[in-house]
């Protein structure tokens, strides 16, 4: 076999392998129902906070807890349970995306996207800054 012909096999092989992978990766949002089915991984979801429940810290086995109230897109309601503190003005997003997983009935966040309101008009802020983005430790 002539080495350009290997050349090209081995590049639709690695090409093949690079699609398959970023298909693997893509994370589209979910929604608590498909998160209690498949519990064992991780889901992205968005929905807003339910302001009349309370937003507290709690001190489960040493770990800090922030607890809130979440209403995903289709309306369902769960506790998410994030570890670490709670984010300045939290009260005040429009929107939150979360990442993890439910366990016991409650969706354990490892990572947290708010879409907080600005007092700006947008348009002159760059998208960089408009976002905010924490992880638990």
């Amino acid at each position: 076999m002539k080495i350009g012909k290997i050349i090209i096999i081995i590049s639709i092989i690695v090409s093949i392998g690079v699609v398959i992978s970023f298909m693997v990766n893509m994370n589209t949002y979910s929604n608590f129902a498909e998160a209690k089915k498949h519990s064992e991984k991780e889901q992205q979801i968005i929905g807003t906070l339910n302001k009349s429940k309370p937003v507290k810290y709690d001190t489960i086995a040493a770990k800090v807890y922030f607890t809130f109230f979440m209403r995903d897109e289709q309306g369902t309601e769960m506790k998410v349970m994030f570890n670490d503190l709670k984010p300045q003005d939290f009260e005040k997003l429009q929107q939150v995306v979360v990442t993890g997983s439910v366990k016991e009935n409650a969706f354990y966040a490892t990572k947290m996207l708010l879409k907080c309101p600005s007092k700006y008009n947008s348009n002159k802020i760059p998208e960089k800054y408009k976002d905010t983005e924490y992880k638990s430790h």
